[in-house]
């Protein structure tokens, strides 16, 4: 659809088209954001009309939050599974405010950006929450400093409209809200590489056009950069106490149309929020334009920005998710596809990755494979799947992404699968693992074989265990009851297909009967390409040798692409 007709386009047909693209790009998934609202400072130089969170300096009232206050709400929100610290506030009060100034000198800063920079890295350290900051206009440097205590960043663009600017308008008087400054911000924040939040407002005198110019803009910068991570529709609300009490607020159909028009102008991998808060009752109705978050929610925080309207319980989220097919999951403050090296700093990154799953969404429970402790409850009573075809790429993938009721009906189609095949009997072996080498000459992200200096800080120095070694330890698993011996190790150099084959070799000679579960695929593929047989008919060397199975653990999901 051209976009000059997006907007007379009947609403029913702009949000069939939503959906489908928000399908497309995210198939039954939405979510929301576990934080923590921590408004740092309520001063600002900008004076908006229709804002609260801002106000002067008050009489006995600091200008900012305590270090302590702020790491004591966020070790609240840590308690109760929060993953985010969204830290807003105002705008460079210190170029306002004499009690900025003075205030920001005795905490030892020049600027509110120093102080935040300080804080964010304070609940970093000391409750493992991630920063997402929102501070308003930066420049490239700005945000450089900032990067290295945050996961993300954030900044609304709200409009493309100069006319909000002029005397009367909304703006007017705010030079932080000047459109030329915002839409700069939102560019460096791509030259700095930062996961950036953005978005627009509606409702505050502008038209269709100029928010169809906005969300324009947006998709410019995020295909030339490729760091807007998720783009907002948030809908005025009339707030008393303000120059815009009595402003009328946007229909709901005005504020579906929007989505739906944001959803079909960035496309289906964008991520699009609208917060519910914003719509009370009628918040089940934004799915129907093609949102895939609901933003953040706190079991802790009010909203600072619109303390009039409080959050959903998860539960009433979940709840609305799921009655319209979909289902619901947190996630974290950086989304799933800017989680690298790339896009967040070395001193963030491992913070992010241990509040991450494997698809990097939030982790819902702390257990990891390896560790002690009870496995995550799986309900036994899920209806389940079953499919004896050929599953496509799509399925697969959708499978192995699956949540909440979907992956509860995985797993009751598995188990059910694993009733008729293989009945209620439950086997083990009695086994004893012999890693030779923990040298590698791959430098695979997830692997514990590694060397160099960092491995030997980490688990020792590195070791080659020789044939005879090997062989004592086979010789005494067996008489200890072991049926089975499994070896692997890293891809060393020096090893050839003739030094597995030899390591079979030796052990059979040793202990006949003994089970030999062995090589990983890396480890055959290597054995075969350095003396130059065939994948099969190195495998049937091996065989031939005594090799009795290969272990599947080394199966890894991989992606040339």
């Amino acid at each position: 659809m051209e976009h000059a007709a997006l907007l007379d386009a009947p609403l029913d047909e702009l949000c069939a088209e939503a959906r489908a693209l928000r399908e497309a790009g995210h198939g039954s998934l939405v979510t929301y954001s576990p934080k923590v609202f921590i408004p740092l400072t309520k001063l600002c130089r900008d004076v908006c009309h229709y804002c609260t969170f801002a106000r002067p300096p008050r009489r006995g009232q600091r200008a900012f939050m305590t270090i302590d206050e702020v790491v004591a709400v966020a070790g609240a929100g840590a308690e109760r599974g929060c993953r985010e610290a969204l830290f807003t506030l105002g705008d460079k009060p210190e170029l306002r405010y004499r009690v900025a100034r003075e205030e920001l000198a005795a905490l030892g800063c020049e600027t509110t950006l120093e102080y935040l920079g300080r804080a964010a890295e304070s609940v970093l350290a000391e409750t493992g929450l991630l920063p997402h900051l929102n501070p308003g206009v930066l420049t490239v440097d700005d945000i450089r400093r900032l990067r290295p205590v945050s996961a993300s960043m954030g900044l609304m663009l709200e409009t493309t409209s100069d006319r909000l600017s002029v005397r009367g308008g909304p703006h007017f008087g705010s030079p932080d809200k000047l459109p030329a400054a915002r839409l700069e911000t939102l560019r460096a924040a791509g030259e700095a590489r930062v996961p950036f939040t953005t978005g627009i407002l509606i409702g505050i005198g502008e038209r269709r056009a100029e928010r169809l110019d906005a969300l324009l803009a947006i998709r410019v910068l995020a295909e030339r950069y490729g760091h807007v991570q998720e783009v907002i529709v948030q809908n005025f609300r009339a707030k008393p106490g303000t120059r815009m009490a009595d402003a009328p607020e946007p229909p709901l159909a005005e504020l579906l149309w929007t989505i739906a028009v944001a959803r079909i102008v960035l496309g289906a991998q964008a991520h699009l929020q609208a917060p519910p808060n914003l719509s009370y009752d009628d918040f089940p109705l934004l799915l129907d334009a093609g949102i895939d978050d609901w933003g953040g929610v706190s079991p802790v925080t009010i909203d600072h920005v619109n303390p009039e309207a409080p959050w959903p319980e998860i539960e009433r989220l979940r709840t609305a998710t799921e009655s319209r097919g979909l289902q619901l999951a947190p996630r974290l403050p950086v989304y799933p596809e800017w989680i690298d090296g790339e896009w967040i700093d070395p001193r963030v990154l491992p913070a992010v990755l241990r509040a991450s799953d494997a698809t990097g969404l939030a982790r819902e429970d702390g257990w990891s494979p390896g560790e002690p402790g009870a496995v995550p409850f799986v309900p036994r009573d899920a209806l389940p799947v079953d499919s004896r075809d050929e599953l496509g790429e799509q399925e697969l993938v959708r499978l192995f992404t699956a949540r909440g009721r979907e992956r509860d009906r995985v797993f009751a189609a598995a188990d059910s699968l694993r009733r008729e095949v293989c009945g209620d009997d439950v086997s083990y072996v009695v086994t004893r693992n012999i890693q030779y080498t923990n040298v590698c000459y791959f430098r695979c992200g997830f692997c514990a074989f590694s060397k160099g200096k960092l491995a030997a800080n980490l688990r020792g120095a590195p070791y080659l265990v020789p044939h005879d070694e090997i062989v004592r330890r086979v010789r005494e698993a067996w008489a200890r009851g072991a049926t089975e011996v499994c070896l692997q190790g890293g891809i060393h150099p020096a090893f050839t297909g003739d030094y597995y084959a030899s390591v079979v070799r030796e052990i059979k000679d040793a202990v006949p009967d003994v089970h030999v579960h062995a090589f990983s695929a890396l480890e055959i593929w290597q054995g075969a390409a350095t003396v130059g047989l065939p994948l099969d008919e190195y495998l049937a060397r091996l065989r031939d040798a005594g090799l009795g199975s290969l272990p599947g653990t080394a199966a890894e999901i991989l992606d040339d692409e």
